[in-house]
């Protein structure tokens, strides 16, 4: 059982940020808020070194493609709070023609890596980032496998029919 609730996360938030960080629910309790990149940092620093709160580890960095939305990037960081044994989600969305953010590494070690898969995988550029290329994809490749931009199948393919199947 968590030692502070998401009410009491809520009312920090919007007692240092007001109208800058908005809810957006939570989901399976799982409080999540949404920000802009210019106060994310400020944020994350706020979460990490209140000492209500004490969200000091950083649990993962990631990203999401929404192409159907005018911002289509959305970076997501999840952080715990291990003393008062609570998480929280943090959105950060940008649009797909300008995809920088600022680095995390600044706040967290760790931040690193995870920035440098979200950077291969959705192509977010972490400003400030000490070492941002390639970490698991090949290093002459020109697109970003996560994001949505290509159909999932090729549908000129011709053994995947269903009368192959006896469909």
């Amino acid at each position: 059982m968590s030692t502070i609730s998401n009410e009491q996360i809520i009312e920090a938030i919007a007692a240092k940020f007001g109208d800058n960080v908005k809810t957006e629910g939570e989901p399976y309790g799982l409080l999540t808020v949404e920000t802009g990149r210019e106060q994310i940092i400020d944020l994350l620093s706020f979460l990490k070194n209140d000492a209500t709160l004490k969200f000091g580890f950083l649990t993962d960095i990631t990203a999401i493609h929404y192409p159907e939305r005018e911002k289509a990037i959305g970076v997501i960081y999840h952080l715990h709070s291990l003393q008062n044994n609570i998480r929280i989600r943090i959105k950060v969305f940008v649009a797909d023609g300008d995809v920088h953010v600022p680095t995390a590494t600044v706040l967290w070690d760790g931040a690193n890596w995870m920035e440098r898969e979200t950077y291969d995988f959705f192509g977010v550029d972490f400003t400030g980032h000490p070492d941002l290329r390639r970490i698991l994809n090949v290093d002459d490749m020109t697109v970003f496998p996560m994001r949505r931009e290509f159909p999932l199948e090729d549908p000129n393919r011709v053994d995947k029919k269903d009368y192959f199947f006896g469909r």
